[in-house]
């Protein structure tokens, strides 16, 4: 069984991954996952944190002279912003900090402190801050190595951001490749410059940007997934993987809503075949996926990210100790992170379709894996 972890907070320690059930064999580099992790800091509009981190992942188990073993990789990615939080992140100290008490808007901070029975909003907001999600890409990253020797890619690209929107109809989903150019992970030059003011405008202004962002996987194998049960569906996996990321509000397969704008004469991908008898489509409005199984197209999801509740310019809130109105709490923030959420959503999705293949292909080593995929491969092509 595939299935991962993640541990630490905001400003402890380190934060940790635990990865169980990548195969036997799998021939691990240490420095593209770190390529990932520095891919999720990068970004116009981030804030000072990205300028304190350098965000590195030590690998502590599972993986021997550059090779998986079959057991639990454990991976570390220290904080080294914890120097100057030692007193107030403390493990066995008394506290003697003042406590965070005015609420954020948007954020954990009250429905945690309730739920948890906290007092110090601190308390929530260390392990809900989006600063998990560097353990997710370093897990992810690993996911991805795996994928990657099965023959399945994975790239993101940002479509939208404070309002403004890339034209799709440019994009081509078969040979989408990584951006290593662009700041905003943007692959519409104009777009991108008038994405830049509008961030800039808004980091003036003391306030935040949301945004949408595209993860697609290419080379899937047909029939990942199943309709059979609910949770085996492909799409509502990776619907929930990617909902659980931190300020994630929304996620379509394909057209998604879209859907609701046009008769289904127009929608649904029709079938043909080549001249070797196999088949093709025109379109990829279903996104991949029909039934809750891949169908051998490019897999698009479409993922929308809320801005970011700490404002610097805070909203009205409440303060959980006085119990009187106060402007909400401020924590250094980054004013858009749309392209680093889209480095994380490449991360859930290659987590989520790794679990997936390995549940259909099984396997204790790579030899296996690999055999297996290539057995099923040749007898969908008859």
């Amino acid at each position: 069984m595939f299935r991962f972890l993640t541990a630490g907070e905001s400003h402890g320690q380190c934060l940790t991954a635990i990865v169980e059930g990548i195969p036997a064999g799998l021939a691990i580099n240490v420095e593209e996952i770190n390529r990932q992790m520095a891919r999720r800091q990068k970004g116009y509009g981030r804030g000072g944190r990205m300028a304190i981190e350098t965000d590195k992942a030590d690998i502590l188990s599972g993986v021997r002279f550059k090779e998986t073993m079959g057991d639990p990789i454990t991976l570390r990615i220290t904080n080294k912003d914890w120097e100057n939080w030692t007193d107030i992140m403390a493990v066995d100290k008394t506290p003697v900090w003042t406590k965070v008490t005015a609420a954020r808007p948007g954020h954990a901070d009250l429905s945690g402190i309730l739920k948890y029975n906290r007092k110090d909003i601190r308390d929530i907001l260390e392990r809900s801050s989006a600063r998990e999600t560097a353990a997710r890409v370093a897990a992810g990253a690993v996911a991805r190595q795996f994928l990657a020797a099965c023959g399945i890619n994975i790239v993101s690209h940002v479509t939208k951001i404070g309002g403004v929107s890339v034209n799709l109809e440019n994009i081509d989903y078969r040979n989408l490749q990584e951006n290593t150019t662009s700041e905003l992970n943007c692959n519409d030059p104009q777009a991108e410059q008038l994405m830049r003011e509008k961030i800039r405008d808004a980091g003036q202004a003391g306030d935040t940007l949301g945004g949408v962002f595209e993860v697609v996987v290419t080379n899937m194998p047909i029939g990942v997934g199943s309709y059979i049960q609910w949770d085996q569906r492909l799409d509502s996996q990776l619907a929930a993987a990617l909902m659980s990321i931190q300020a994630i509000k929304g996620v379509e397969i394909g057209d998604g809503f879209d859907y609701g704008n046009h008769p289904g004469s127009q929608l649904h991908d029709e079938m043909f075949y080549d001249e070797h008898k196999q088949v093709y489509r025109k379109t990829n409005h279903a996104g991949g996926i029909e039934g809750g199984m891949s169908n051998g197209e490019p897999i698009v999801v479409r993922v929308c990210m809320k801005p970011i509740p700490t404002l610097m310019t805070p909203l009205h809130s409440v303060d959980i100790e006085s119990k009187k109105e106060v402007l909400a709490n401020k924590e250094r923030s980054d004013v858009c992170a749309v392209p680093a959420a889209s480095v994380v959503g490449e991360a859930m999705v290659a987590l989520t379709i790794t679990k997936a293949l390995l549940e259909k292909f099984g396997g204790d080593c790579m030899v296996d894996v690999l055999a297996a995929i290539e057995h099923y491969n040749q007898r969908i092509k008859g």
